[in-house]
């Protein structure tokens, strides 16, 4: 019987889903625009179709009759991917937890609701008259519906707020940003495969970012150094977190703080796979698992598969902002190519111009012991 799985988006990001897709019998039929992505020649079908339009994907899906319909790191998929699986009767999350999950505003409002630890928040917009707010500096000012730390600024005083908010708003779709208090502590993102409502923890991510005042991704870890006792609490803290939010089936990629005492404050939830190469890469290598395989499996109906697919070992995703790090690359490639596991998505013309995480210079994969 013939297989169609629908999958949203022809970004580099969405490469290993297709290609695991294939090598498991499914026929994939890729929707995206046609810019001529990498996805779009991998896939089997490709329909040239925005990935938001969709009422337009329902129809295709309809008249193909999908298995299951998923997408993986990719944030603005997320309102499609649930929705043209509830209207089909297949696995997802349902368009009350899109809302949750896609706008930080509602996901500061269910977070506050269930009782779940997260930063104070203020919701603004371009008429709101910012010197009435009553603030404590440094905040945090974002959109309230982007990923990837695209119009995220720490702000330390009033004076430069104002052009913080300009930036945010002109991320936004929506137009509208959250000032936030600012949170101490280290940075770890936490990875978990959701099945009919029983949350499966996969890996605990170590980050490292530029710091103030954009925050933009430099590299991530895992497993990350933490103690028993500190990942049974991240456990359970981000288990409620997902409840709180509805998610039921899928990946999510959960970003919190943990400061030096163990308190943990949730900085944003993601319905779906971390990007940044953390579900599809290192996810698999530091724990054996494979991330991705799970993603189609769920999204099919069926249970994730947990049987290893290689030896578990310690691993590192370092991005490139300089023509140092590039240096340290060909470093590894001519001294240690054994610790090398691939590059990804390498755009050394970008250096000088990187402003958020969508424009780095790529990044690889490399062996930490």
């Amino acid at each position: 019987m013939k297989r169609n799985l629908a999958i949203i988006g022809a970004g580099y990001l969405q490469l290993p889903l297709i290609e695991r897709a294939k090598s498991m019998g499914y026929t994939t039929h890729v929707f995206a625009w046609n810019h001529h992505e990498v996805g779009q020649e991998a896939a089997d079908v490709f329909h040239p179709i925005n990935i938001i339009e969709k009422y337009e994907i329902l129809a295709e899906c309809r008249a193909l009759h999908i298995c299951g319909i998923c997408s993986i790191a990719s944030e603005l998929a997320v309102d499609t991917v649930n929705y043209v699986a509830e209207k089909m009767g297949l696995p997802g999350n349902g368009t009350h937890s899109t809302l949750k999950c896609t706008n930080k505003h509602f996901m500061r409002l269910a977070f506050e609701e269930h009782h779940d630890p997260s930063p104070r928040s203020v919701l603004v917009e371009p008429m709101t008259d910012i010197s009435k707010l009553n603030l404590q500096f440094p905040v945090i000012v974002k959109p309230t519906d982007r990923s990837g730390s695209r119009g995220v600024s720490k702000i330390m005083q009033q004076a430069d707020l104002t052009d913080a908010l300009k930036l945010a708003f002109s991320k936004s779709l929506e137009k509208k940003a959250l000032i936030e208090e600012f949170v101490e502590g280290k940075e770890y993102s936490v990875e978990y495969i959701s099945y009919q409502g029983k949350h499966m923890f996969l890996a605990l991510t170590e980050k490292q970012t530029t710091g103030a005042p954009h925050y933009i991704e430099t590299g991530h870890r895992e497993p990350a150094n933490v103690s028993e006792i500190c990942l049974e609490h991240i456990q359970a803290v981000v288990s409620h977190a997902l409840d709180s939010l509805e998610i039921k089936n899928g990946a999510s990629h959960s970003e919190i703080k943990m400061d030096e005492h163990g308190n943990i404050k949730i900085i944003e939830i993601g319905a779906r796979m971390g990007g940044d190469s953390i579900g599809s890469d290192l996810v698999k290598y530091s724990t054996g698992v494979d991330f991705v395989r799970m993603v189609i499996q769920v999204a099919c109906g069926d249970s994730p598969d947990f049987t290893k697919v290689c030896r578990p070992e310690p691993v590192e995703c370092k991005f490139i902002f300089t023509e140092e790090d590039i240096d340290e690359l060909h470093r590894l490639q001519k001294q240690e190519p054994e610790k090398l596991i691939r590059i990804v998505d390498y755009h050394p013309e970008n250096i000088g111009k990187i402003t958020d995480s969508t424009n780095r210079a790529g990044c690889y994969i490399r062996r930490m012991s």
